[in-house]
Parts: structure tokens; sequence; C-alpha cells
């Protein structure tokens, strides 16, 4: 029997570790964001750690690093999204439960994204971001707990398939 039969130990334990990771990136990135929006005003940092770390209320109504596409931003980042769904929930199916790392990161990302379109989804004012970073006027795009697992998870699955290529090329030689 492959991993992926259902039923088996190692298929239980792929589906909770997907479960219990993308329902806790989703929960922990949903409270924040209703926290942020009870509590913020609006386009006005409150200092955390100095300059360096702050927390401020924007809007995002397109996409990472403030990419924009104009008024279909929301459109078509939604279609995106579940285009890049479909796609995680299939390298998830794909994806042996022995390999843990990128279940981790295919869970992390899909937990992201989910987090990303409900916002989407909810209001056409955009997503709710509100971590950040910098110094001054040198600032990292403010961000939320969703971009913080759609990162991780992308670095992890980078690293997930780079180790699989030098796996496969020594393989071969």
């Amino acid at each position: 029997m492959t991993d992926l039969t259902p039923g088996t130990t190692g298929n239980r334990k792929k589906v909770l570790l997907f479960v219990l990771l993308v329902g806790g990136i989703i929960a922990l990135d949903v409270v924040t964001k209703w926290k942020v929006q009870h509590a913020l005003p609006p386009y006005q940092p409150i200092s955390v750690w100095g300059d360096f770390f702050r927390l401020t209320y924007i809007r995002n109504t397109g996409a990472a690093f403030g990419l924009h596409l104009g008024q279909y931003s929301r459109y078509v980042f939604l279609a995106l999204t579940v285009i890049a769904l479909v796609v995680l929930i299939q390298w998830y199916r794909t994806t042996p439960a022995r390999n843990t790392i990128r279940l981790i990161a295919i869970a992390l990302v899909t937990g992201g994204a989910v987090g990303n379109l409900v916002d989407r989804v909810r209001s056409a004012r955009g997503v709710v971001d509100f971590l950040d970073f910098g110094f001054g006027m040198h600032r990292w795009p403010v961000f939320n707990v969703a971009d913080m697992g759609v990162t991780v998870g992308a670095i992890l699955l980078a690293i997930s398939l780079w180790r699989e290529e030098r796996r496969d090329a020594g393989n071969e030689a």
C-alpha cells in the first residue's frame, strides 16, 4: 500500500498536518485582522519597537509589494488565487506523507492564500495589512499573517524542490 491510500497511518498524519497548518494560519490571520480593524486607526502607525516595528492598519487592493492592476485588481487576484489553490491542492494530493517539508510548505502557502482570499471576497477595499517594519522612509511593504504563511511556505517549497533536484541529480551520476 502507498501512503496515499485512504485509511493508512501515513495518510491520516498527512491530512492532520495539512488541516492543522492550513486551519491555524487561516484562524490566526482572521483573528489578527479582526483585532486590527477594531483596535487600530487606519493609516496611523503605532510604535511597537521604536521606528523599526510598527502596527499600521492599511487596506491593500493589490498584491504583494503593492502590485496593482487597476480597477480590476480584485477580480484578477481572486481568479489567480483560486487557480493557485487548485494547483496547491493537486501538489498536496501527489506529495507523499513522508515528504514533511513539502507538505508543510504547501499547507502554509494554502493557508495564507485562503486568508487573503477571505479578505478579497469580503471587501472591495482589499486585504487588511498591519505588520510594518523598517527605518524612517526605508520600510518593507506592510503585510499580514497570511503573507507570512505564503512567504515561509514558498521558501520551504523552494528548499524542498532544490533538495529533490540535488538528490535526483546524485542518483543519475
